[in-house]
C-alpha cells in the first residue's frame, strides 16, 4: 500500500520534481502540495504545475487530513510553522532545507522529541555515500607524515541563495570531526600567506543550472586524493527523500540522517 506524502514547498523547483516523481512511483501517493497562499500558482493543480497533468491535488496551504510523511524542500522562513504542524499532527518529517539559524536548528531538535525526523543537508544517496568515504579518508589521513590540506569546492545553479552550500558545510563538519581542523576559510584573495594547516578551505561556484556538485580535495606532498560527487538533475534528491519517507514509517521519535537511512 503506498504511503501518503505531503510535499512542503511544492511550488519550487525541487517540489515540482517531487510531485512528478511521486505520481510515477507506485509506493507513493501525493496527498498534499503545501505552499504559501501568496505563491503565484496557489490554487492550481500541483500535477499541472509539475508538468504531469491533473492529479486532483491543489497547490496551497491546506493541511491534509491523512498523511504518513511530510517532505520539505522549502525556505528557512517556513521552518517554524512546518515543524509545529508536524508535531501537532504527529507526522514524520523528511527535512531537506538548508541555511537554518541556530534557533531553527533547535526547533527541529525539540520536535524530534515528539516525532521521527530525517534531516540531511543532501537527500542524495550518492552524496551520503561520499560523506562516508570522506570520513574514512579523513581518519586515515589525520596523522599523515606530510600533513593533508583539505579544500572543498562546490558548484550550484545561479539561483541558489546560500553559500557555501549546506552540503559543503556538512562535508566540512565531517572532515573537522575526523581530522581536527579548527578554522574555515571561504575563498582567498590578495596575499594571505602560506596556507595554515588547521583550516578547511571552501570555494563556491554559481552558474547556469548546475543542480549540485561537490569535490573534497585532500592535498598531500607528492600526491592528491579527490572525492567528487555530482548530480545531473534534481531527481536524485527527490528519490532519496522518498526512500527516507518510507524508512521513517516504523521509526520512533528521534532525529535521524541519511546515513541512518542507508545503513552507513
Amino acid at each position: 500500500m503506498p504511503i501518503k506524502v505531503a510535499i512542503h514547498g511544492a511550488g519550487g523547483r525541487m517540489g515540482q520534481r517531487l510531485v512528478a516523481l511521486g505520481v510515477a512511483d507506485p509506493n507513493i501517493e501525493i496527498v498534499a502540495a503545501l505552499e504559501s497562499a501568496k505563491h503565484g500558482n496557489a490554487g492550481k493543480d500541483a500535477g499541472v504545475i509539475a508538468g504531469v497533468g491533473e492529479i486532483g491535488v491543489t497547490l496551497g496551504p491546506h493541511w491534509p487530513e491523512a498523511v504518513d510523511a511530510v517532505i520539505d524542500f522549502s525556505v528557512p522562513e517556513a521552518t517554524s510553522e512546518l515543524v509545529a504542524k508536524c508535531v501537532e499532527h504527529k507526522v514524520p518529517l523528511v527535512f531537506a532545507t538548508t541555511g537554518l539559524s541556530d534557533a531553527q536548528e533547535a526547533e527541529i531538535i525539540a520536535a524530534s522529541q515528539h516525532i521521527p525526523i530525517v534531516k540531511a543537508a543532501s537527500m542524495s544517496m550518492a552524496v551520503n555515500l561520499a560523506m562516508k568515504l570522506t570520513e574514512i579518508a579523513g581518519k586515515a589521513l589525520r596523522d599523515h607524515p606530510t600533513g593533508a590540506d583539505v579544500e572543498i569546492i562546490e558548484r550550484h545553479h545561479r539561483f541558489k541563495e546560500d553559500s557555501p552550500s549546506g552540503t559543503a558545510l556538512a562535508f566540512g563538519k565531517i572532515v573537522a570531526g575526523a581530522m581536527g581542523q579548527s578554522h574555515s576559510q571561504h575563498g582567498r584573495s590578495g596575499r594571505p600567506g602560506a596556507r595554515p594547516h588547521n583550516e578547511i578551505g571552501y570555494h563556491a561556484i554559481r552558474g547556469g543550472d548546475n543542480p549540485g556538485e561537490h569535490t573534497i580535495i585532500f592535498g598531500l606532498l607528492g600526491e592528491t586524493i579527490e572525492l567528487r560527487v555530482a548530480a545531473t538533475n534534481r531527481d536524485c534528491y527527490a528519490r532519496g527523500a522518498f526512500v527516507a519517507a518510507e524508512w521513517l514509517q516504523d521509526k520512533s521519535m528521534g532525529l535521524y540522517n541519511m546515513q541512518n537511512v542507508l545503513g552507513l
